[in-house]
């Protein structure tokens, strides 16, 4: 059972990754229409591909230069998981352990 634990936050952690990189593509097709990027999910997102997993609760920020994309796994966080994070302004993917 412990092994199966691991599989299961791994593919949640996956999950939340996936929906980000998903989630900076939609705001670059946002920026590309309305020359910022927004901080409305829906419908400024999803009318631009942006689909949301079952298991996550997500989040951005945008400002006219930068935004960032935040989903957060729901169940089946561990230390150091749960919580990712993309910056535009560096590229990179964070992740942190949830609350």
């Amino acid at each position: 059972i412990p092994q199966f634990a691991a599989y299961r936050r791994r593919g949640y952690d996956s999950d939340a990754k996936s929906a980000i990189k998903n989630m900076a593509t939609s705001q670059e097709a946002y920026f590309v229409d309305k020359n910022t990027y927004t901080s409305t999910v829906a419908p400024d997102l999803t009318t631009r591909g942006f689909k949301q997993g079952d298991n996550l609760t997500v989040a951005t920020t945008g400002t006219v230069t930068t935004f960032t994309a935040q989903a957060t796994v729901r169940a089946g966080c561990s230390t150091g998981t749960g919580v990712h994070t993309f910056t535009s302004s560096t590229g990179q993917i964070t992740s942190t352990a949830c609350n």
